[in-house]
């Protein structure tokens, strides 16, 4: 299909962008991870040593492994052209497994294919590690890349002092590389709340007690096995007991994660949106790109406004995940499974937004002057200074005589500071004290 007929954008007008994650979040990975999790399974059952399948050598039973590894789009289209009769995709999933094990010429085992499971057992299992990959493969490794390169900015720009706004008001003044240093520290910390939750799986027979396993055979430790094969073999976390299904709680944590990495890198999109809107920062030009259909001069930050809605529509969508998925009646209902198949979504338009912040800070030109100019206008901010260190000298009331000279006014310079302080009953050391403090300089330590 051409993606001029697609009916989202991650498949249309950006799937050029997102194309690494179909990997992970389409149609054709979800079978194909169905398909790696019934061949675990069925490798897993062989080393338990169940009677039925020890006659299978053990490197019979890693040819298997070819069929995940040669999995192709011509699998994929064969299983789906089976689902169209079954109407079922994962029984549609059971039944190539067969027909590959027909081909390798295992009849004699097919039915321990899918044996004792019920469909949530793999797409429990599956789903979690579509999530699992794509987090450890695409997503926070794009997001540590774009955490290091506003390090390297906050590194360069340390000792570039800024005038501060607080309530949109001239404020103390600060850091330009501190400010991006904010930024760093709460992704950081974030990404490190995420890739901590552990990613759960279920894995219990259709009621989460592995009533087929026990009845099948009532000597084996089935519980045991399951968590070893979930743990072990697919490097997830059973989640136990459970329903027919996963409870998602900790895909909930995942989700309630990622939403905050999206709210904070909202958060600096709007901030340097600002920074540029007021000439903190101007932006490179790209031959041949036009800001406005009217207006020939302009440069838009678009980058920073792309990255914003996208980030926007992750957060409704991570959201949305986080607040259902938990919910199901009594045993089970369908709901899950479609809301499940919309994963990818919000983890494409995080990958959207990370490339288009990445790109945006790229375009960034520090106008210098800009900041100095704002700082040399903005004498006042002093006054916090110079209250202090007359609180620290027993001054009377040096907050209100503050507060009287510059509460309201735009006409503070450096010629009014420094009359005030020359009428001030303080030593001429204090007063010299006092002269020394510019907006520039008094910034604090970082």
């Amino acid at each position: 299909m051409s993606s001029l007929r697609a009916i989202g954008p991650i498949d249309g007008r950006y799937a050029s962008k997102t194309q690494e994650l179909s990997e992970y979040y389409s149609e054709y990975a979800l079978i194909r991870y169905r398909v790696l999790v019934e061949i675990r399974y069925l490798q897993a059952l062989h080393t338990l040593g169940l009677p039925q399948l020890v006659h299978i050598p053990a490197e019979k039973m890693d040819d298997l492994n070819a069929i995940v590894h040669n999995f192709s789009e011509a699998d994929a289209e064969t299983i789906k052209t089976t689902e169209r009769t079954t109407n079922h995709d994962v029984k549609a999933v059971e039944y190539f497994v067969k027909e590959k094990l027909r081909e390798a010429g295992m009849e004699d085992i097919l039915e321990f294919v899918h044996f004792g499971l019920t469909s949530q057992d793999i797409n429990n299992t599956a789903i979690p590690l579509t999530l699992k990959d794509g987090l450890d493969e695409v997503i926070c490794p794009a997001l540590e890349s774009l955490i290091s390169k506003i390090d390297r900015y906050a590194m360069e720009w340390m000792e570039i002092p800024m005038l501060a706004k607080t309530h949109g008001q001239p404020a103390s003044p600060t850091l330009l590389g501190k400010e991006f240093s904010v930024w760093t520290h709460r992704l950081r910390e974030q990404l490190r709340q995420l890739q901590e939750v552990p990613i759960p799986a279920k894995f219990g027979g259709a009621t989460g007690n592995m009533n087929a396993h026990y009845v099948s055979y009532p000597d084996y430790d089935w519980h045991a096995f399951a968590n070893q094969f979930v743990g072990d073999w697919l490097g997830l976390k059973r989640s136990y007991p459970t329903t027919q299904i996963e409870h998602y709680d900790n895909l909930g944590a995942l989700f309630h994660a990622l939403n905050r990495i999206s709210t904070i890198l909202i958060d600096l999109c709007r901030d340097v949106w600002t920074y540029i809107s007021i000439e903190y920062f101007r932006q490179r030009t790209i031959a041949g790109e036009i800001g406005s259909s009217a207006m020939p001069h302009k440069v838009n930050p678009i980058d920073f406004e792309n990255a914003e809605g996208n980030l926007g529509i992750a957060r409704a969508l991570f959201t949305h995940l986080a607040d259902k998925l938990p919910i199901s009646r009594l045993q089970r209902d369908l709901t899950d499974s479609t809301v499940l198949r919309n994963v990818g979504l919000p983890l494409a338009h995080v990958l959207l937004a990370v490339k288009a912040i990445d790109k945006g800070l790229g375009k960034l030109l520090l106008n210098q002057d800009k900041l100095a100019e704002d700082l040399e206008a903005n004498w006042m901010v002093c006054a916090e200074a110079i209250q202090n260190i007359l609180r620290r000298e027993g001054y009377p009331k040096p907050y209100e005589a503050l507060k009287a000279l510059t509460r309201g006014r735009t006409n503070i310079n450096e010629t009014v500071l420094h009359e005030f302080i020359d009428d001030l009953d303080v030593s001429d050391a204090i007063k010299a004290e006092l002269k020394q403090i510019r907006p520039d300089n008094y910034v604090g330590k970082f």
